[in-house]
């Protein structure tokens, strides 16, 4: 088996060198820059007769696709497939997407296939791990093109989208994205804030931790992540809000139907979740949290099985017996981390301003991060407080017939 192995290896490199000019590992690494399943295959594709004018291109897609089937198809299960824009300067040349995708889908039903254009997540539009604040999952992919893309419009998603395509942050650990003995990797504290900037922003995040020359992750490297991981389970690890009573403007199904009782927006997961009364002009949730808590982060979440809905919210807490605003959102989605200057309260609302139906809460926590400082704070003075008593009518943005958004 390991001679085998061995022949396949060199007669795959041999294969590989024709097809690229004789490219040593090293640019071809370059070029795959940011590692994860090689998408150089060989072997053989559909070619269409249309295409058959672009011999060269043709040939190159079809030597990629056959061992895409190889590398794919070996190395158990994958979880994402990463199609990086970077070409390492080569001509353009006409590529065999849907091909590509077909096989991949195929050979790992379970894998998401990132690019800057999707099928299944896609780039968020910069290699610094930061997500607009604005982003949503849903996105019109007949309207992008592969290598033509709108950076405003990736980054942002749209609210009308008819496809489900997440956005992906991706960073690397240290300046590049391969390892460097004079370069060291980003603090603790660094990965911190740009965890807050793409996870708390509702993308995934795809952090690079490079192999040294012995083919071993630095033990600076390692003890940036171990820190990293410090600092989050220190300030996340428990919500400051579990033992609160939590109450709504209204309830789908009344106060006694434990299926959307607000009560749920406390139990971690996105499986149980508050939901309001249909029809309603004001949608919000309070919580008494039985005393005075310090805090500076409030995370929220949807249930996005059921949709990504929330356009706009804001998050008050009274404070001399006004409600005064903390921070405002746009995008909620799977998760929103929302930091701000600390305050001391007993009592907070959540409120939805606008919401492309009604809005699904499945979860909200509170923190106190003792290591971050806030440099962008929203001014709570531009929005007028207002007390429980006043009905405030509200501009809701509601698309019932979208087929992204299920129904209750």
């Amino acid at each position: 088996m390991g001679r085998w192995w061995r022949m396949r290896r060199q007669e795959g490199r041999r294969r590989r060198n024709a097809a690229d000019g004789g490219r040593d590992l090293g640019s071809r690494r370059e070029c795959a820059r940011k590692g994860g399943v090689n998408s150089e295959p060989h072997g053989t594709c559909c070619v269409s007769e249309e295409s058959t004018a672009n011999a060269e291109g043709v040939l190159a897609g079809s030597l990629q696709t056959g061992r895409q089937s190889s590398d794919v198809g070996r190395y158990g299960d994958i979880q994402e497939v990463f199609l990086d824009g970077a070409n390492g300067g080569e001509k353009d040349m006409e590529y065999f997407f849907n091909c590509w995708f077909e096989l991949i889908h195929q050979l790992q039903p379970r894998a998401v296939i990132f690019s800057d254009a999707g099928p299944d997540i896609r780039w968020i539009g910069d290699e610094a791990g930061v997500a607009g604040t604005t982003c949503w999952s849903l996105f019109n992919q007949s309207s992008v093109t592969i290598g033509h893309i709108d950076d405003v419009y990736n980054r942002e998603g749209d609210p009308y989208g008819r496809d489900w395509v997440p956005a992906e942050c991706d960073v690397s650990i240290r300046p590049g994205w391969f390892w460097h003995s004079s370069e060291r990797p980003k603090s603790a504290l660094t990965l911190l804030d740009i965890y807050y900037k793409s996870v708390g922003r509702n993308c995934l995040l795809l952090l690079n931790v490079p192999p040294n020359s012995s083919g071993l992750i630095s033990d600076e490297d390692l003890q940036a992540l171990q820190e990293f991981t410090t600092l989050r389970k220190t300030i996340f690890s428990h919500n400051l809000a579990l033992n609160a009573i939590v109450s709504a403007s209204s309830s789908r199904g009344g106060p006694n139907d434990p299926r959307f009782n607000p009560s749920n927006i406390l139990e971690e997961g996105i499986y149980t979740y508050w939901a309001p009364d249909e029809l309603q002009d004001y949608w919000g949730i309070f919580l008494d949290l039985g005393q005075i808590i310090s805090f500076n982060v409030v995370q929220v979440q949807e249930p996005i099985q059921m949709g990504q809905r929330v356009i706009e919210f804001h998050v008050d807490v009274i404070k001399d017996g006004e409600w005064i605003t903390i921070t405002n959102g746009t995008t909620i989605g799977y998760k929103r981390l929302l930091m701000f200057p600390m305050v001391k309260a007993q009592f907070m609302r959540l409120t939805i301003d606008k919401s492309r139906a009604d809005p699904l809460i499945s979860y909200l926590s509170i923190h106190l991060d003792p290591f971050s400082t806030v440099h962008d704070v929203y001014n709570a003075s531009a929005r007028s407080s207002f007390s429980d008593s006043q009905s405030t009518k509200l501009t809701t943005s509601r698309h019932s017939g979208n087929a992204n958004v299920a129904t209750i």
